[in-house]
């Protein structure tokens, strides 16, 4: 089994901000498979399980608010004897501009609220991170640019991002990561 990890807050508050790009990745994966979450109290998320053409495959909304997402990562790979290296987190990243996705195995968590909990609750970074481009506010506060809503521009930008993420979703999963993350790379300059 692999986890397939979305990032977010919970509640309607916050289903449109940039932060929550994770959540809505993996709310329209589900859709378009036609699986629904539902809520696992014990794990402090909503989990959906998928069976996709790479194998069973565990869909994770933490519940926990962003800065505490690593609890529910945590104690779903302990039940789930999941190693790091299958596990794949999607998220929002400040340092891409809108309109960017890079994919990554490893490393640090570059200052993300949600990534350094994880970090706490897994013996390795060596899961794959799906960074999802949000850019910096041009001026102001950060919590307040990630908590905001994205104008149109940069929602067509996140349809078009999840669009060439779907068709490669296949490739990631399987662990192709690097003909996933070159394939979409291509997918993106050309789709402009």
């Amino acid at each position: 089994m692999k986890l397939l990890v979305g990032l977010g807050n919970p509640g309607n508050k916050y289903e449109e901000t940039r932060h929550n790009v994770g959540f809505r990745f993996l709310d329209l994966l589900a859709e378009s498979e036609g699986i629904c979450f539902a809520a696992a109290p014990r794990f402090r998320a909503e989990t959906a399980s998928w069976e996709s053409p790479a194998g069973r495959i565990l869909l994770v909304k933490p519940q926990t608010f962003m800065n505490n997402s690593g609890e529910a990562v945590g104690a779903l790979a302990r039940y789930y004897q999941v190693e790091e290296q299958s596990i794949i987190v999607v998220y929002d990243d400040l340092d891409l501009p809108v309109g960017k996705l890079r994919i990554k195995t490893g490393g640090g968590h570059g200052g993300h609220n949600g990534l350094r909990s994880i970090h706490a609750h897994v013996p390795s970074t060596d899961y794959v991170r799906v960074k999802i481009g949000i850019g910096r506010p041009p001026h102001g506060d950060i919590t307040a640019w990630v908590l905001g809503r994205a104008d149109e521009g940069d929602r067509a930008d996140e349809a078009r991002i999840f669009a060439v993420l779907m068709d490669e979703l296949d490739n990631l999963l399987s662990g192709h990561t690097d003909t996933a993350a070159n394939r979409i790379h291509l997918a993106l300059q050309t789709k402009k």
